[in-house]
């Protein structure tokens, strides 16, 4: 009977969660994707700033004082950036403030786009990367991810969440009911709101940046394809670890590859219309 009780409760808030989730009040240009955003672009342009300035005064982050490091990135970030400010997010990528920085972290393959334009690329990529095609593919990706203001989005569907579990809770507590049933009961709901609304949210959100972004890679002049490569490259590198998909905020290496040659043809179609640029090799794999 309790458990029944537990599963009834969790069913509830997840599909009452669900159907707040569908709400929106944006609609993503490219996807049709609509997204509850509870925050203004001005709010998250200064979180984006404020995010930015600790990055850089942290100590344990070095900024790189090498050109053959910094000038690639720079040189990949301007491309992207311009190709933003002739998307379907032209208007706010003209808002934006631009600017990156190179963080000298050869462990580190990461790179990272915030709200307001601020970005930063750890060295680590660069052998994953191996060009600036495929750093175009992982930047491209990053800056979709501030452009279709995905953070905010996740801010609000969490600041939802807590809203359903509070309700939820105050339900049982004044239901007369067990203790232990209600701990019980919150526990599952909590599971269940992260995996039936958060989680999945997430992974929209990194599709709909792989999808955008090698939009915005083929139209800075960068093949698009050398995105496949990277993720092959990826998969490799995670020698298939990490949580299964269902409970990952990423897709899977395999998913993401096979979604990515999906949308092939239509940014090869733009990709053919641009002037190509080099496939040049990044610092880390032309030897130094």
């Amino acid at each position: 009977m309790h458990i029944r009780r537990v599963i009834r409760a969790t069913t509830i808030v997840c599909l009452f969660a669900g159907g707040i989730s569908v709400v929106g009040c944006q609609t993503n240009p490219y996807t049709g994707r609509s997204q509850l955003l509870m925050t203004s672009v001005g709010q998250e342009m200064q979180m984006g700033a404020q995010a930015y300035d600790q990055v850089k005064s942290d100590p344990k982050l070095r900024p790189s004082q090498d050109p053959r490091e910094i000038e690639p990135v720079k040189r990949v970030a301007a491309r992207i950036v311009e190709a933003a400010k002739r998307s379907k997010y032209a208007e706010m990528a003209q808002q934006f403030q631009w600017e990156v920085t190179v963080i000298k972290d050869d462990k580190t393959a990461n790179a990272f786009a915030l709200p307001g334009g601020k970005m930063a690329v750890y060295t680590g990529i660069f052998p994953v990367a191996k060009t600036e095609a495929g750093l175009a593919a992982v930047m491209g990706h990053e800056v979709v991810h501030a452009l279709a203001r995905h953070g905010a989005e996740r801010m609000s569907q969490g600041q939802l969440a807590n809203t359903v579990l509070q309700v939820a809770g105050a339900a049982i507590g004044l239901s007369g009911g067990n203790p232990m049933l209600g701990q019980a009961t919150m526990a599952a709901l909590g599971l269940g709101t992260q995996v039936g609304v958060l989680l999945p949210f997430s992974r929209k959100h990194e599709s709909e940046a792989d999808y955008i972004g090698i939009l915005l890679a083929a139209d800075a002049g960068y093949d698009p394809r050398e995105s496949v490569h990277l993720w092959e490259r990826m998969d490799q590198l995670s020698a298939g670890g990490g949580p299964a998909e269902f409970l990952s905020t990423h897709p899977g290496h395999e998913t993401r590859i096979e979604q990515l040659k999906k949308w092939m043809p239509e940014a090869l179609a733009i990709y053919q219309k641009r002037t190509p640029v080099p496939a040049a090799l990044l610092p880390e794999v032309a030897g130094r």
